[in-house]
């Protein structure tokens, strides 16, 4: 059964001819609007074996502490965008070493990218999306307070590879899909 959206362009939802997924097509002249994950990035920080964490200021997850990450903008390489969002996030001025991770977050539909970085100055603040920021000794990373179970998976792919220069980049732990039941 097709649903309509709206009275031009893309509206119907239909599985077009060749095709195998539901996509909203124009009835008119057969465009097709493909809808596809997105693309977040972002990186496990370090400065004097301390990692940097921002506490949320905006939903989802507000007051909770995560990586600076975010979607990744159009026109702008994954690293690029990692640079940015540590910036937007933490003012943290970074510089990417290496990918760690890919993790495939299924329900909201996101593919996302983590990097290995390091802060090239240690001057930090909390940007428009966090509340604050700080830098934090392993020891010290409030585990039961972070925002998503991606961040968890991160920060322990980052000790597992820590000190390695060569490495696969890693990916879900096995079973886990990035749902919040997966935090603990």
């Amino acid at each position: 059964m097709a649903e309509h959206f709206s009275r031009r362009g893309p509206r119907l939802r239909t599985i077009p001819e060749g095709d195998t997924h539901p996509r909203l097509v124009c009835p008119d002249c057969g465009y097709i609007a493909y809808e596809n994950p997105k693309v977040l990035v972002g990186s496990v920080v370090t400065h004097e074996d301390k990692i940097l964490l921002c506490k949320r200021a905006i939903p989802p997850r507000a007051g909770f502490w995560t990586l600076p990450a975010g979607f990744l903008e159009l026109h702008e390489s994954p690293e690029q965008g990692a640079m940015r969002e540590a910036y937007e996030e933490a003012l943290a001025k970074i510089e990417i070493e290496c990918l760690l991770a890919v993790y495939t977050i299924m329900r909201p539909s996101q593919v996302q990218l983590m990097y290995r970085a390091h802060l090239v100055s240690p001057d930090i603040g909390p940007g428009p999306e966090s509340r604050e920021v700080g830098l934090f000794t392993w020891e010290d990373i409030p585990w039961r307070d972070l925002a998503f179970p991606s961040v968890r998976w991160a920060l322990n792919h980052f000790k597992e590879v820590r000190g390695e220069k060569l490495f696969a980049p890693k990916c879900n732990p096995p079973g886990e899909t990035g749902a919040l039941e997966d935090r603990y």
